[in-house]
């Protein structure tokens, strides 16, 4: 009985500490929108390459640098806080044609 209370307590404290973990990662996720794009454009040489209308009404944009490859994906609410969504590298910028109606190509 007294390992399995010893189990619990372990447990709970892990599943706190865990928890506050993920509450840190993502408040320093998130910040004003000046602060972040000023922040990209400063750090990684970042600037918006596109930009949509995403669920609950945020705006969702791609930063990318063509030099570093670098590009970041970001959500802006309508409070004008902004989260980064994800980041990587090797970025390029495409421009697909659309597929003629009615074939396969």
């Amino acid at each position: 009985m007294k390992f399995k209370m010893t189990m619990l307590t372990m447990t709970a404290c892990f599943l706190s500490i865990a928890a506050a973990s993920v509450q840190a990662q993502t408040r320093n996720a998130c910040a004003p929108r000046e602060t972040v794009v000023k922040r990209l454009a400063d750090k990684y040489g970042e600037t918006r390459q596109s930009l949509g209308l995403g669920a609950n009404n945020t705006v969702i944009e791609v930063f990318a640098s063509p030099e570093t490859g670098s590009w970041t994906i970001t959500s802006t609410a309508a409070t004008g806080v902004t989260c980064l969504v994800a980041s990587g590298q090797a970025f390029e910028a495409v421009m697909d044609a659309l597929p003629v109606a009615g074939t396969d190509i």
